[in-house]
């Protein structure tokens, strides 16, 4: 084609006549979804500087993030009952199932310190799993597989157990897409997650907005049982866990003190970035209005601990400090700066823990 026709070409489409060598086109998906993301207006970024500033912020972000969430579910009355009682030593563990929705019912762990006395009403965490074998994992029952047993350790993983031995009334568990709640379809080697949360959004049903709403209602089965003091609930766990944790305590107040772990960072880092994320962990257009850091700046000034490893290679350590940053000022505005920190450790991704019941027991129990 001469230039001539090349210019005719163009002009035709409503184009200009661009030389070869001026012509830059761009093929790639990820390149794409980094410049959407460099343009994305994130309207509603924390930028309070006073406390009233921050209560209409937190008003209108909140609103939003419900919108790109979706709609929740329908509440209905939870009907709990125990399955099933093991003596698991300084505490037993109960089986419980209980509706949280007309068509869905969640299966949780129930962990009980021995030696609560009649009337006494304890301090309780719903502790979240992350990907993997669900529930189980945390409360440490490895079902005698080698392999299991290992990840436990590896990732100081069974936070759960841990919390009950402290003297917690311990709930965890199982999301939607895991372990006893895997339910619906084997899918290969393809992440459940993805293909549930495509299946979701047929219907306009988000999976991170069912198990929020799961989540809830794990807090809702707390305060009806008579050994937990309502005003002393918390909220931790590692990666999904940790996502599960940021969403549940930003939407339920009721969670009075919460653990982070492995997952404060920015959507452009470890998501659009790096991939590392999957459909259980998807606010739709989110970016719109602002980032992951706005989502923790909405717990403020209710006490949150972060924990980040150094090596954490999913969840890039430059990220999370920028994030913590943003989140700090926060709490700075909201005129509590003691109630955030963060556990920076030497590690990679796994619960550290090293802050974190410290942390819990200070807010919760009550010790300074």
């Amino acid at each position: 084609m001469v230039q001539s026709e090349r210019a005719r070409y163009n002009t035709a489409w409503g184009g200009p006549a661009l030389a070869p060598q001026e012509r830059v086109r761009n093929l790639s998906v990820g390149e794409y979804y980094r410049r959407q993301y460099a343009s994305a207006p994130r309207s509603l970024a924390f930028r309070a500087s006073s406390r009233q500033e921050m209560e209409e912020w937190r008003a209108a972000f909140s609103e939003k993030l419900k919108e790109c969430l979706g709609p929740f579910p329908e509440s209905c009355y939870l009907d709990p009952e125990v399955i099933e009682t093991v003596d698991a030593g300084s505490y037993r563990r109960e089986k419980v199932l209980f509706n949280s929705e007309p068509d869905m019912a969640v299966v949780a762990h129930v962990l009980v310190p021995k030696g609560i006395e009649r009337g006494e009403r304890r301090p309780a965490v719903l502790a979240c799993h992350g990907h993997g074998n669900g529930k189980d994992d945390i409360v440490g029952i490895d079902h005698g597989e080698g392999n299991r047993r290992a990840r436990i350790r590896d990732l100081n993983y069974d936070y759960a157990h841990q919390l009950a031995c402290r003297g917690y009334v311990v709930i965890a568990p199982d999301w939607r897409s895991f372990g006893e709640r895997r339910l619906g379809g084997e899918f290969g080697a393809r992440d459940a997650c993805n293909v549930l949360f495509i299946k979701g959004m047929l219907m306009g049903l988000n999976l991170l907005t069912l198990n929020i709403w799961d989540a809830m209602c794990s807090i809702d089965y707390l305060c009806l049982r008579p050994d937990v003091d309502p005003n002393r609930i918390g909220c931790a766990g590692l990666s999904y866990g940790g996502t599960m944790t940021l969403y549940t305590a930003a939407l339920d107040e009721r969670v009075k003190c919460a653990v982070v772990s492995g997952y404060l960072n920015s959507f452009e880092s470890y998501a659009v970035g790096l991939g590392n994320t999957c459909g259980a962990q998807t606010p739709a257009g989110l970016l719109r209005y602002g980032e992951m850091s706005d989502v923790a700046c909405m717990i403020a000034p209710r006490p949150l601990l972060i924990e980040s490893g150094v090596a954490d290679d999913g969840f890039p350590i430059d990220a999370s400090r920028e994030a913590a940053g943003a989140v700090r000022r926060a709490y700075e505005t909201a005129g509590a700066p003691d109630n955030f920190d963060v556990d920076e450790f030497d590690g990679g991704h796994r619960w550290s823990g090293l802050k974190a019941y410290d942390w819990l027991d200070r807010w919760l129990k009550g010790s300074q």
